[in-house]
């Protein structure tokens, strides 16, 4: 049996997995969970990933469940060009430093911003104070100015002249808060011009793709009460 990923676009970490297997020609039998239905919930989900989350991906009996270990095993396991995961030292190490840093950062403000400007409001009809937006919002701003001075810089992409596994990964977290009607490249053309440069490098009609159930967050249907009450726990855990 080959290799399995079990993966919603909606989100962030499943799309960065399914743009990498994609562009590199890494053969994926994919396994739709559909997170919005609380298909990750059920206990047949369960018994692939006890954590309850996405991306999953199965190597016949070897299972991983996060998402950045999911990149680095493709990376060893298959050939792909040196960019996505550098053998220079130092430049690995960049791509590690973004990687360690995104997740309590990037990742939370990303999240926080799509939850709160739309999925509250608009897909579990819960309001959100103007209060708790705008910090979110302020919070994700600042975040976005660290991720420029630190991190791009002056240089094409994160971690040097070419595309890694550090600019996926934030380009498809980046697209939460866009997917919120949020427009985080309006005044900050390094960083947009770093999207584009990204962008190209993945290949429009791939970017897309991926991105394609993630713009349309604002039309998602609303949920029955009882899948509401099953998904509220998780979501508010999700976004502390």
């Amino acid at each position: 049996m080959g290799l399995e990923l079990y993966l919603d676009l909606l989100s962030q970490p499943c799309r960065a997995v399914y743009i990498f297997a994609k562009k590199n020609g890494i053969p994926l039998e994919l396994r739709t969970v559909e997170l919005l239905k609380g298909q990750h919930l059920s206990d047949a989900f369960a018994q692939v990933n006890p954590l309850k989350k996405v991306p999953t991906l199965k190597d016949g009996d070897f299972t991983l469940t996060e998402s950045v270990a999911i990149l680095l095993y493709l990376t060893r396991k298959y050939k792909v060009p040196d960019h996505w995961y550098p053998q220079d030292l130092q430049a690995r190490a960049r791509v590690d430093e973004y990687l360690a840093w995104q997740h309590t950062t990037l990742r939370r403000s990303c999240l926080r911003t799509l939850w709160h400007k739309t999925m509250f409001p608009d897909f579990l009809g819960e309001p959100v104070s103007p209060k708790t937006l705008a910090a979110t919002l302020a919070e994700l701003d600042v975040t976005l100015q660290i991720l420029e001075d630190k991190f791009l810089q002056n240089k094409a992409f994160l971690a040097g002249p070419h595309i890694s596994l550090a600019d996926l990964v934030a380009i498809t977290e980046l697209m939460h808060p866009v997917g919120a009607g949020c427009q985080i490249f309006e005044g900050r053309p390094k960083l947009a011009a770093w999207r584009q440069r990204v962008e190209a490098a993945v290949g429009s009609v791939l970017f897309q793709e991926a991105h394609e159930v993630i713009l349309k967050a604002k039309n998602f249907p609303l949920p029955d009460p009882v899948l509401k009450q099953k998904l509220m726990p998780r979501v508010l855990a999700m976004i502390q």
